[in-house]
């Protein structure tokens, strides 16, 4: 699959993937910054791309900086007709501060088909074996 990607600064780095089997590619910060803890940011990459329709941008963790540093990803759904800026929401969720250099990977995306989906109302729903059994339900 080909996406086309739009330079929004001379700096930007092209997402790509670490090695041929992974399925996220790497996003990259514009700009060198530190992060507090418990502070929340919003990152440029200085990207905008065209997804086709039919298919989602997902903004996921890098599990080294989340398992690691406690740095945690928010709100990586990118839709098809978007065509601004890719900005990646994160927060430090660690009790240390946290340096990010220029060019410093920051999450992944992923590209996924989607389905359009239409919902039907009804009355009752098919009975399961699971029911309502929500939280918990299945112990520990």
């Amino acid at each position: 699959m080909k996406i086309k990607l739009k330079k929004l600064h001379p700096d930007a780095i092209i997402p790509k993937h670490a090695h041929d089997t992974d399925a996220g590619l790497d996003l990259f910060a514009i700009d060198a910054f530190e992060m507090a803890t418990q502070e929340r940011k919003s990152i440029p990459t200085g990207i905008a791309i065209e997804i086709p329709n039919g298919y989602v941008g997902l903004i996921w963790d890098k599990s080294g900086l989340s398992h690691k540093y406690g740095i945690k990803t928010f709100g990586g759904v990118i839709d098809a007709g978007y065509r601004g800026e890719i900005c990646i929401g994160i927060m430090n969720l660690s009790d240390k501060n946290f340096k990010f250099e220029k060019g410093h990977k920051v999450a992944q995306l992923l590209i996924q088909k989607v389905e359009n989906i239409v919902f039907e109302e009804v009355s009752e729903l098919s009975d399961t074996s699971r029911g309502e059994g929500g939280f918990g339900s299945t112990g520990k």
